[in-house]
């Protein structure tokens, strides 16, 4: 792939978004745990919160792994990095 949407950290491990593609991933995905977020609310009622929470980890789970999914598909591979 030569237009990478997401570049490796100048420092640690990780990615950062270089594309217009990269940052719209990253937005949907903010959207996404934001979502999450409201429907836990709406699902909180008493004697009902382990479940709530299992449904609200369980979608989080889904959208990192997503989100990790597409940085290792469409980015640099991630290595330690301790600067240029």
């Amino acid at each position: 792939m030569t237009h990478l949407w997401f570049r490796a950290k100048t420092y640690g491990w990780g990615w950062t978004p270089a594309s217009i593609e990269g940052w719209l991933v990253l937005a949907v995905f903010v959207v996404g745990v934001g979502a999450d977020i409201v429907v836990l609310k709406h699902r909180i009622v008493p004697g009902a919160l382990g479940a709530a929470f299992t449904i609200f980890f369980a979608v989080l789970t889904i959208l990192v792994g997503a989100l990790i999914a597409v940085c290792w598909m469409t980015g640099e591979r991630p290595r330690w990095h301790w600067g240029d």
